[in-house]
């Protein structure tokens, strides 16, 4: 797949990120976070079910043969969704996901420079360093 599509591809994702906390803000003030988390996973588990029987697929028992730390990105999603869900009505989009960026960021700076969780090694340079300081200018800013 080419560069630019990948890059398209990536931006439409985040946009999305920002459109689903826009919406699991209010859902969670009317029903709950965790519900509103619960729903947003019972949602995409059956539009993934659906998608598995369209599309060719490894054996699910393939899945238990991988490293257990693997899995626990598993954890990290409904996190994820409940700090968007909590966070949202008290600081807005804008500053939640300005927030959740610079997180990520910086997380995935440290992950590409050591070659955490089997990605290739990346070497952090002044140009990664400077971009993370943008974005926590901009988190400055947006406060």
């Amino acid at each position: 797949m080419p560069q630019l599509t990948i890059l398209l591809l990536v931006l439409c994702a985040g946009m999305g990120l920002s459109v689903e906390a826009g919406l699991l803000g209010p859902l969670g003030e009317q029903v709950g976070h965790l519900s509103a988390t619960l729903s947003i996973f019972l949602v995409g588990a059956l539009l993934l079910s659906l998608a598995m029987v369209f599309v060719g697929r490894a054996p699910i028992s393939t899945l238990f043969n991988q490293p257990r730390w693997l899995l626990t990105g598993g954890l990290l999603g409904p996190i994820y969704v409940v700090v968007l869900t909590v966070t949202t009505p008290l600081v807005g989009v804008g500053m939640t996901m300005v927030g959740i960026l610079c997180g990520q960021v910086a997380a995935s700076l440290v992950i590409d420079h050591f070659g955490w969780l089997g990605s290739e090694r990346r070497a952090v340079d002044s140009y990664r360093i400077g971009a993370l300081v943008l974005i926590l200018a901009a988190l400055w800013l947006i406060y």
